[in-house]
């Protein structure tokens, strides 16, 4: 089984911010899979994982507001494979009707970006909002969506930042998107401190040299099996994630370091996400060995 953790969607620039939206004006950067995040492009894209988290957005410091209700209606469409994840912006003064809404849609989950909201993750706001995730068994995950505004506070991006936040609610689970990037090595610690601390791939898994250690720094603190799949959609799409995860050792050929083992690549990409994010789903009790992906992808061996 394959669960992509970290998807997009929206139906207009101007719902990512207007500065992001002039960023994109003239198309999306180079480096980005997907020339949009609309419902046809994901739809296309996840056809060959078995779910994926529909991550909604939310940051009024940016001006950032995809509705939630944007991607219920997407996630009603499909909800065999599509999980909705309501954006919360802690800060914003409608955020306790935002939350309601969001258990009313039937949302999985919440996910927040203190860079761009503008918070810190121990504000007094945002702890309430955990609170009430521990509560209904909700899954936070925290998300710096790209291209990064001006505006955006960077350094309360950082996973240190969350260890109050875990130590306060041990039960609350937390996911990051793309290993706590740049900050690395912090998530990999946090996560190593803490049990229900997770983080999906997407973004550094295209970069050959960057997921060559972050895997190798995972592995080493005993912390891959904390590592989720996630595409980062539409900056991504799970066949170009996929295949570079297994190709992960050819920036190491013909030297003395060591290759990370496929089946420990195999175990991110299989990971059954559901089980480690708490998250009711169908699927929940699926395990590799009883449920394939609904499209073969073709990889290299990573050995």
């Amino acid at each position: 089984m394959i669960i992509d953790c970290h998807t997009r969607l929206w139906s207009d620039t101007r719902q990512l911010g207007d500065a992001t939206a002039k960023r994109l004006a003239g198309g999306p950067p180079k480096y980005w899979a997907e020339p949009c995040g609309d419902a046809a492009a994901h739809g296309r894209a996840m056809s060959c994982v078995d779910a994926s988290l529909v991550l909604g957005h939310r940051a009024e410091l940016v001006g950032a507001h995809v509705p939630n209700e944007l991607i219920a209606d997407f996630v009603s469409r499909d909800p065999e494979h599509r999980i909705g994840i309501a954006g919360i912006d802690p800060l914003a003064e409608t955020v306790d009707q935002d939350f309601a809404m969001a258990m009313n849609l039937g949302f999985a989950g919440i996910t927040v970006s203190p860079s761009l909201a503008g918070f810190h993750p121990t504000h007094s706001s945002a702890m309430k909002i955990y609170e009430s995730c521990c509560q209904h068994s909700l899954p936070v995950i925290v998300a710096m969506p790209q291209p990064i505004p001006a505006d955006a506070v960077l350094e309360f991006a950082r996973p240190i930042h969350w260890d109050e936040v875990a130590r306060t609610y041990p039960e609350l689970r937390i996911m990051f998107t793309q290993i706590g990037y740049p900050w690395i090595d912090e998530l990999l610690v946090l996560a190593g401190k803490h049990e229900n601390v997770f983080a999906e791939v997407s973004g550094v898994a295209t970069r050959p040299w960057q997921i060559y250690n972050a895997l190798s720094t995972a592995w080493s603190l005993d912390v891959i099996d904390r590592l989720l799949f996630g595409s980062g959609f539409p900056l991504s799409t799970p066949q170009l994630a996929i295949e570079s995860l297994y190709n992960v050792n050819a920036s190491i050929k013909g030297t003395p370091l060591p290759s990370i083992p496929r089946s420990k690549v195999k175990g991110i990409v299989e990971r059954n996400a559901f089980e480690c994010l708490g998250i009711r789903h169908s699927l929940a009790g699926s395990t590799p060995s009883n449920s394939t992906s609904r499209k073969e992808i073709p990889t290299n061996d990573a050995s």
